[in-house]
This record gives structure tokens, C-alpha cells and sequence, in this order.
């Protein structure tokens, strides 16, 4: 398993943090994703053999935020 920290811009809310959580825990090979809003970073750990960081990232666009 790897571990990944994301930075994500636009996430205020719960409902941010729900929908991003939400978004990569449905991708196939993510084991845990948790959003911290103050830091506005998501900590992603994940199987890389069956999900990439692009994937991840596109999760979350898809959702309307911004990854750096």
C-alpha cells in the first residue's frame, strides 16, 4: 500500500470533505482517504498497482476542487 497527501483548493465544508472522501474511496484500490480542511490536503492510501496518483487526482477534479 502506498500512502499519498494531496493538495486540494476549494474544500470549506463538510459536504467538500464528504463529496472528496466520497470520490476516492469509490475507486478501485483505494483503502482509506480523509480530508483535513484546514490544511486543505487529503491523505490517500491506496494499492498503486490497481490505482495511479493521475486517477486520484482526476477523482477529485471531478468533484469541482483544484489538486496542486
Amino acid at each position: 500500500m502506498e500512502r499519498k497527501t494531496l493538495d486540494v483548493q476549494g474544500m470549506s465544508c463538510g459536504h467538500c470533505k464528504a463529496s472528496v472522501e466520497g470520490a476516492l474511496k469509490k475507486l478501485d484500490g483505494v483503502k482509506a482517504a480523509e480530508v483535513n480542511l484546514e490544511a486543505g490536503k487529503v491523505d490517500v492510501t491506496y494499492d498503486e498497482s490497481k490505482v495511479t496518483v493521475d486517477a486520484l487526482k482526476e477523482a477529485i477534479e471531478d468533484q469541482g476542487y483544484d489538486v496542486a
